[in-house]
């Protein structure tokens, strides 16, 4: 049986501490080993290449820092901008689902 994840990729999520608090975005990847998120939009630098011999030129690359999961918060309500933290529940059916703490124990998706 699989087991549910709190945050998954598509997720709205919304940062709740750090230099980013405040900001919004979609979850591209949950990194499970590292106990982090890659958020779209958030996280994005520049990290420059000394030249070498592979490759003589140096130059620059972009990269994606992870944001620790600790950090954001499932946005159960968009036009509000909600957040919630996250529960698991069984169903009748033995399903594992998802569920909003603030919202009274609502199923997400």
């Amino acid at each position: 049986m699989p087991t549910v994840k709190r945050i998954l990729k598509g997720d709205k999520v919304k940062i709740i501490s750090g230099a980013n608090k405040g900001t919004t975005g979609t979850v591209l990847q949950v990194l499970t080993k590292k106990q982090a998120v890659l958020i779209e939009g958030v996280g994005e630098l520049h990290r420059h290449i000394k030249p070498s011999q592979l490759n003589p030129r140096g130059g620059h690359k972009d990269i994606h820092v992870p944001v620790s999961l600790h950090k954001v918060a499932l946005i159960v309500d968009e036009k509000s901008g909600k957040t919630s933290r996250v529960g698991r529940l069984k169903t009748a059916d033995d399903r594992t689902v998802r569920i909003a703490k603030q919202n009274n124990d609502k199923e997400i998706k």
